[in-house]
């Protein structure tokens, strides 16, 4: 058993947490305050391969793993939490379902773009009556001379207005159930798909979050992904590996906040003395430095099974869980740590304080999460 990082996931940590300080943190407030979508930042993550770190070299990716995967989700969050859940929306949910599902001639056409940054995928499973109900999906996809013709609607679709490839689940046969829902693979431009109302969010700001809208779109019976029937199914399995990466997310905005909080208590003279001799600042960061420890090691467990390839749900979803409210508690005493200062924008615990909180909600609410959780545990 392992508890420390190879030569070469330090020299990529490195890498990654330079690329964040230099190409994102200068930034992090403009794209905040004007909801504005880092296309730039996207396109040079693309050509340093950190959008492909999941999929072997011949289908373009840069041939890592999991724990790979995590510690650049990580570090990116530690400097914008947006960053990190657009890769991660990018490449552990549409990327991942076209190379866990996809046939070989899908993998070919979609992966090597997407994993270089060229082409930016969306994945939308919600609906605005199926959220954590995702088996309750209303779309529907009609197979009709040779064609797919859906229509309904998703919502809170991540990277929706910038997509260039949707994977989307419909259902096929509704009768059937969470075993009648299908999954599609939507290029952009498809007659009758096209995107909807942006979500103007808490946090998360500079990630564009907004509906994508099906109207008799009409797509060939190839753009089916997976075995029909089989998409819901398929989404469970790739939601815990979606999960790992919000559970990475949520260590890195942690991590960024308690960094933050720590530097502050620091600097800031109450009484004559820094704020950090008093014991009670010092239990808070004893605490928040616990619980980002305690949130990574979950964590990288999870990631862990999933380059092992075996089973993971329970693991996934307690990492998620743990990660998430940690990140929240963590960045509620960041703020409380800065005292007033906390409070205004000139200082990053405000953001993180806002950003944070979609951990908790995203990919599974905390309270599927313990439903997940409980229903392995009574498996066993």
């Amino acid at each position: 058993m392992e508890f420390d990082l190879t030569s070469e996931q330090k020299q990529l940590r490195r890498l990654v947490r330079e690329f964040a300080k230099a190409e994102i943190g200068p930034y992090v407030r403009e794209w905040d305050e004007e909801q504005k979508f880092p296309a730039e930042v996207v396109a040079k993550l693309g050509k340093l391969g950190l959008l492909g770190t999941l999929f072997p070299e011949e289908l373009g990716g840069a041939g890592m793993g999991y724990i790979e995967y995590c510690i650049v989700i990580e570090e990116l969050s530690r400097v914008d939490g947006s960053v990190g859940l657009i890769v991660a929306a990018h490449t552990s949910l549409c990327s991942n379902h076209i190379y866990k599902m996809g046939t070989p001639e899908q993998q070919r056409s979609y992966l090597p773009k997407l994993a270089s940054g060229e082409w930016l995928g969306c994945w939308s499973l919600t609906e605005p009556e199926a959220g954590s109900d995702a088996a309750g999906t209303r779309t529907t996809a009609v197979l009709h001379n040779d064609c797919w013709v859906l229509n309904g609607s998703k919502t809170f679709t991540t990277n929706a207005h910038q997509a260039d490839v949707c994977v989307a689940m419909a259902a096929t046969e509704r009768a059937r159930g969470q075993h009648g829902i299908s999954a599609f693979i939507i290029p952009r431009g498809s007659p009758g798909y096209r995107v909807g109302r942006k979500e103007d969010k808490l946090g998360m700001r500079a990630s564009d979050t907004g509906e994508v809208l099906f109207t008799d779109c009409r797509l060939p019976a190839s753009q089916l992904l997976g075995r029909r029937g089989e998409g819901f199914v398929d989404s469970l399995k790739i939601l815990d590996g979606g999960r790992v990466s919000i559970a990475a997310m949520a260590v890195g905005m942690a991590q960024g906040a308690y960094e933050a909080a720590l530097k502050y208590a620091k600097q800031r003279r109450q009484f004559g003395r820094p704020i950090s001799e008093f014991q009670s600042l010092q239990n808070k960061l004893a605490d928040m430095a616990t619980e980002i420890d305690a949130a990574r090691l979950l964590t990288y467990r999870a990631g862990w099974l999933l380059d092992e390839d075996l089973r993971n749900t329970k693991e996934a979803s307690m990492a998620k869980l743990f990660a998430s409210e940690a990140a929240v508690r963590v960045a509620n005493e960041a703020v409380q740590i800065h005292g007033g200062y906390g409070f205004i924008k000139d200082y990053p615990v405000e953001k993180f304080y806002r950003d944070v909180k979609l951990a908790t909600i995203g990919e599974g609410t905390s309270e599927i999460q313990r439903l997940v959780i409980a229903r392995q545990l009574l498996k066993e």
